[in-house]
């Protein structure tokens, strides 16, 4: 039985990673940037029209809250893009990202419904793919993690290196 591992890609297989990362990348950047350069944007309409888990959402739309959750959103899918096109700290931002995403998934779901199809929607999607970067190490492939995973801090502290990748 053959599988896959991230030291057993070819060079076709790194350079289809490295665009498919690059390509999220910029969705992510995108999303992000617009939200961050529309000083109205507010994620607030967005948890006050839940589904499911109404109570936690409208505490996440409330006044106290709010501007916390409206940069999160901003810079953590801007970041998350940033992180992704320049192939650094990709794991890290993967899980993030991915835990994000099913966070973007719950307030539309409506079981077995979900706003675009029965429960799998475009974020289910999005988390799986970031998994799969991070598991795949995808950073690693023309990207900058290799290159800072050659740093001094990363062979004194090697788990730091598993966290960039």
């Amino acid at each position: 039985m053959s599988y896959m591992c991230a030291d057993c890609l070819d060079r076709s297989d790194k350079k289809f990673l490295a665009a498919a990362r690059i390509a999220l990348g910029w969705l992510f950047f995108y999303a992000g940037i617009t939200k961050v350069l529309a000083p109205a944007w507010s994620a607030k309409g967005f948890l006050l029209g839940t589904k499911t888990f109404t109570g936690f959402y409208a505490w996440l739309a409330s006044d106290g809250i709010l501007p916390v959750v409206d940069f999160i959103n901003e810079w953590g899918l801007t970041l998350l893009g940033v992180s992704l096109i320049l192939g650094i700290f990709v794991r890290l931002s993967s899980l993030l990202g991915a835990l994000l995403m099913f966070l973007y998934w719950f307030p539309g779901l409506d079981f077995p419904k979900v706003d675009h199809g029965y429960l799998v929607d475009d974020h289910v999607i999005y988390a799986l793919v970031l998994l799969y970067f991070a598991a795949m190490k995808a950073g690693r492939w023309y990207g900058l993690e290799e290159r800072c995973a050659k740093l001094p801090i990363c062979a004194k502290y090697p788990r730091l290196r598993a966290w960039l990748g």
